[in-house]
């Protein structure tokens, strides 16, 4: 459907009126919202009496929180060991220095030591056999995630029916 003298007056009027472009297409009939604004543009009718804006929504205030007893956290089983590591410093050289990004060989611990800003920065430089760190720092990094503590505690017959339910 064309733009007639008359579809062209209504939306000059509906859009003053501060109506949307879905609006206006809807009371147009045949015209889609796009067709709607690119009309506007062409006809340059940029300014509007009043925007229009959706409805307001009412503020919901906020409820008042109720405290009550809580479920018991989960703890873990006292079986699993607590990883103690002893505070290392690094690795002093036979010149009293210690190792820098430059003196790092494949072989040496690479675990950073202090602050990398500050001037007594270092890496522990002990011997890693496998591995980017030396066995005290490996532990200290790499820590088994708590989905596989939680998986090794629950009974096998739990895990069986939790998969049962879920299919």
């Amino acid at each position: 459907m064309g733009w007639s003298e008359e579809r062209v007056a209504l939306l000059r009027k509906l859009w003053t009126e501060g109506l949307s472009a879905s609006q206006i297409a809807k009371q147009l009939g045949g015209v889609t919202r796009n067709a709607v604004i690119g009309k506007v543009h062409r006809l340059g009718l940029a300014g509007r009496a009043t925007p229009s804006r959706p409805a307001k929504r009412p503020v919901r205030t906020a409820r008042p929180r109720i405290v009550g007893p809580t479920a018991p956290r989960m703890r873990l089983p006292s079986s699993v060991p607590h990883v103690i590591i002893p505070d290392l410093e690094p690795v002093r050289f036979a010149d009293g220095k210690t190792a820098t990004v430059l003196t790092l060989n494949e072989s040496m611990c690479k675990y950073p030591i202090g602050d990398p800003a500050d001037t007594a920065f270092a890496f522990c430089g002990r011997a890693s056999s496998c591995g980017p760190y030396c066995q005290d720092h490996a532990r200290l990094s790499y820590q088994p995630s708590q989905a596989k503590k939680r998986r090794v505690s629950e009974p096998d017959e739990l895990r069986r029916m939790v998969r049962l339910a879920a299919m």
